[in-house]
């Protein structure tokens, strides 16, 4: 987290380092949400890779019982980040991923794969929580929405690459080597610096300047940076209070709100649905890709997008992304449910429409990678004070991941309950209210320092006197 100018000499390279090899925990949680694709054929189709038998009901509550942990640890693990810090918080984090990846490898029974499923949950979860906090905080302003953007980017790097070498080996062997993965961010990651502001929060100050420096390099004049994050522990001090009172500001009552809100949109614009159905449209479209390929293309594509949105997100903004985003997907999911609407009254009637279902489903998986996929997660990490940052980035995972559980859960209620086509109507209609949402709730943040945005949350636009203007 800087302030100030980038005039002085500062280098920008660092800062990508650190911030990638944090996103070495993102690129092991995908791999956590990619395992079942390829996991599910083999498992409850050919009924390999275990010696008990899994059904697709029980197979479902193995692919959601992640989404379960992840739940459950968002709120505990927003205090863990205050007591011991950002980096030591996320070495720990790869003991619960090896746990889970070798229960996971060596089940003997159903509860054992359900036990397994939700420990990598909790491990993925908190990464969902501390990553994009520690990035917020070393980056400098100009560049922060491109480093913000490496998690998400890196989320969906893991899961291609769980659906391209599950592709070529068994389930046994790609369990294997996705629990190899965390062993591998956490000798990289344990040679990068903790974040200033929890050093500067803790009295630390030499450790801070040597973790500036690191960031910013040597040249780099750190004064002015340090300055304003004692000035701002100073001021959190001064003002400290508990949890709930801090929850009770209205400047973090509003943050809550946006955060929150924009996780809700998230979960619910239909890009579960989308997925799960995505082998089924493209057989039917007859593009002669079979279900392996489709997921492999799907992955690609969220990947490229991601890529995309890491270059454009602090030259365009985030308001634009997410307004763009959620428009094209309301009108992909609307297309989306016309196709398989028309299919159910009469199969005749889209003999001759497989582009519609193909087209949408991409447009609305490049439009979701770009905006709703990783600005959410971005602004988590930009919008709350830092005494409240922990607890409140929590709250935003937390309902992220219980929304993820319901979500997967009733959609194939949903369908029985309105048909597939309803279901995806149902969606399109949820994400243009996200879309009115972002356009009269959410702040632009680009640009901004994480002072001056808490000033603008508060009502106040005007740049503060402590903080140097841009040049």
């Amino acid at each position: 987290m800087v302030h100030t100018s980038t005039s002085n000499n500062a280098q920008k390279w660092p800062q990508y380092v650190a911030a990638l090899a944090a996103a070495g925990g993102a690129f092991a949680a995908g791999t956590v949400l990619g395992w079942t694709s390829p996991a599910e054929t083999v498992i409850v189709q050919d009924q390999e890779g275990y010696d008990f038998p899994i059904d697709a009901d029980q197979f479902s509550w193995v692919g959601s019982a992640m989404t379960l942990g992840a739940a459950c640890v968002c709120i505990p693990i927003g205090f863990l980040i205050n007591m011991i810090g950002r980096k030591w918080t996320m070495l720990l984090l790869v003991l619960p991923f090896i746990l889970g990846w070798a229960m996971l490898i060596w089940a003997s029974n159903l509860g054992m794969l359900y036990a397994s499923r939700f420990i990598l949950g909790i491990a993925g979860g908190a990464f969902c929580v501390t990553a994009p906090m520690y990035t917020g905080e070393i980056a400098q302003k100009e560049i922060r929405g491109t480093l913000g953007s490496f998690f998400q980017l890196m989320i969906t790097i893991g899961i291609l690459f769980v659906y391209a070498v599950g592709a070529g080996v068994n389930i046994f062997w790609l369990s294997v080597i996705c629990g190899i993965l965390p062993l591998v961010f956490g000798v990289i990651f344990f040679f990068m610096p903790e974040s200033p502001t929890y050093l500067v929060s803790k009295d630390r100050s030499e450790n801070a300047i040597k973790s500036i420096q690191w960031l910013r390099g040597k040249e780099y004049d750190y004064e002015p940076e340090l300055a304003e994050l004692r000035e701002i522990d100073r001021e959190t001090k001064a003002s400290k209070v508990n949890v709930w009172a801090a929850l009770n500001r209205p400047v973090t009552r509003k943050a809550l709100a946006i955060s929150m809100g924009l996780m809700f949109f998230q979960q619910v614009c239909g890009i579960n649905a989308v997925i799960f159905y995505s082998s089924r449209i493209f057989k039917e479209a007859n593009t002669g890709i079979g279900p392996q390929w489709a997921t492999i293309i799907i992955g690609i594509m969220q990947v490229v997008a991601t890529f995309v949105s890491t270059l454009v997100v602090d030259k365009l903004g985030r308001r634009i992304l997410l307004l763009a985003s959620g428009i094209a997907m309301a009108i992909s999911t609307t297309a989306i449910g016309v196709y398989f609407y028309l299919q159910d009254q009469d199969i005749d009637q889209v003999a001759n429409l497989g582009w519609l279902p193909v087209g949408s489903l991409c447009l609305f998986i490049i439009m979701f990678s770009i905006g709703y996929g990783p600005v959410p997660w971005l602004m988590m990490g930009e919008l709350f004070a830092t005494d409240i940052k922990g607890f409140a980035g929590s709250l935003a995972g937390t309902s992220n991941w219980l929304l993820a559980f319901v979500v997967t859960k009733t959609f194939v209620n949903l369908n029985d309950g309105m048909g597939i086509g309803g279901t995806f109507w149902l969606f399109a209609g949820l994400t243009v209210l996200g879309v009115i949402f972002v356009f009269l709730a959410v702040p632009e943040t680009k640009g901004k320092s994480l002072n001056e945005i808490q000033q603008e949350l508060a009502g106040n636009r005007s740049t503060p006197e402590a903080i140097p203007a841009e040049k």
